[in-house]
């Protein structure tokens, strides 16, 4: 009987969405070191989906009131690797990056940089999700880190084009590495509010000992 009410909790649309964003993630893999730029429109295209499943299955849990615990679990994981999927491909792109001075050099080091700030807060965050939820203390989500989202999920979709980026906007894939610095700046405001409520815990627990 249990194994019969876990399995119709797991099939609910916001999960088999969530599995399925999932899913995705080693296509897309596939594609992003496919050779062509066709390869990469489909990579692309990949991205854009999984974004857009993301919104959907928040969206079909509040609408029809289909949230279980299994989904909440599930979905900010299935973020977490998408986006540090897609940032390790967008890092190793074209072998060992070597600091240098050369363009190439440092579009590496513009590219590695913001991505260890934004994977790092990522194990920062789940780390301290996990302590506040034993501890009953819930974050909600700010409006800045759905700022953040739009402009990390934008900045890596513009990096994964390239250059065809540019020739669909000039100028498009210059304003994506900026992009990704803001997304860094905000990834680190962003986290700051989970580590503030951790210490404020902490703080609260040990002045009542």
């Amino acid at each position: 009987m249990a194994k019969m009410v876990y399995g119709r909790v797991m099939l609910r649309l916001p999960n088999i969405l969530t599995l399925f964003r999932i899913a995705l993630v080693p296509v897309f893999a596939v594609a992003f070191v496919m050779p062509g730029d066709n390869a990469r429109l489909i990579a692309l295209g990949i991205f854009c989906l999984a974004g857009i499943s993301d919104a959907l299955d928040g969206l079909a849990a509040r609408k029809l009131n289909a949230g279980s615990d299994f989904g909440r679990m599930l979905d900010p994981i299935a973020d977490k690797i998408l986006v540090g999927v897609a940032l390790m491909l967008l890092v190793a792109e074209g072998g060992i990056i070597q600091f240098t001075l050369d363009p190439e050099g440092l579009r590496g080091l513009l590219k590695l940089v913001p991505a260890l700030v934004i994977l790092s807060r990522e194990f920062l965050v789940s780390g301290l999700r996990e302590f506040l939820a034993g501890a009953n203390v819930s974050v909600p989500v700010t409006f800045l880190a759905k700022i953040k989202t739009v402009v990390q999920m934008f900045a890596i979709g513009a990096m994964i084009l390239g250059p065809i980026a540019d020739q669909i906007v000039p100028g498009a894939l210059a304003f994506a590495y900026v992009a990704l610095w803001v997304a860094a700046g905000l990834t680190v405001a962003t986290g700051y509010v989970y580590l503030r409520a951790g210490l404020i815990h902490t703080r609260r627990r040990e002045t009542a000992a």
